[in-house]
């Protein structure tokens, strides 16, 4: 039962650190969502906001100023929480392969091992609330700014919704809480 819980704890911390590094890494946080006829898509992201053309798919990205340059706050604050979930989530898979029955490093001392996955767990929980709060955190912020613009009867032509790097953000956080929980709680 154990090898079994370890390995699907495993494979669901792998598959949610890559949605975490992929959601930082991706372009689509935000999409346009605007119900009448487009000629582009356009998305904005932590780093750069890009448009497609629907008609032939050229996409064009325009990077934004510099990362030390003045931005929103719901870019600076995502950017750091979905770098450190990023790291945690990094270091907590690095820890548990160590710790994984499987592997002989520290055959002979299963006490050791059982602390490294329960180690690795504690921290795969603190990298998921921050990958947590970092995406709710920005979708939150798209919806209180969509929100203010339709109160005030203001329409700038665009509007924005969640983009599928929020959605997949959200998702990686979730998979690696769940993770947490196994490696914490079901192995005691």
């Amino acid at each position: 039962m154990s090898a079994a819980l370890q390995m699907t704890a495993f494979s669901l911390v792998l598959l949610s650190t890559l949605f975490l590094l992929l959601a930082t890494c991706t372009d689509c946080w935000m999409v346009n969502a605007d119900d009448s006829l487009e000629v582009s898509h356009k998305c904005r992201g932590l780093w750069r906001e890009c448009v497609t053309n629907m008609q032939d798919g050229v996409r064009t990205c325009d990077q934004y100023d510099s990362i030390l340059a003045d931005h929103p706050v719901k870019i600076v604050v995502t950017r750091t929480l979905l770098i450190t979930a990023d790291l945690l989530a990094g270091l907590a898979l690095a820890v548990l392969l160590l710790g994984l029955d499987c592997i002989k490093l520290l055959k002979e001392d299963p006490c050791v091992k059982l602390k490294m996955c329960y180690g690795a767990g504690v921290i795969l929980g603190i990298g998921s609330i921050l990958g947590l709060v970092g995406s709710v955190w920005y979708a939150v912020d798209v919806y209180v700014e969509r929100a203010m613009l339709v109160s005030h009867n203001i329409f700038l032509g665009v509007h924005y919704d969640f983009g599928w790097s929020c959605w997949l953000g959200m998702a990686g956080s979730m998979g690696c809480f769940v993770a947490s929980v196994l490696l914490t709680c079901c192995f005691y």
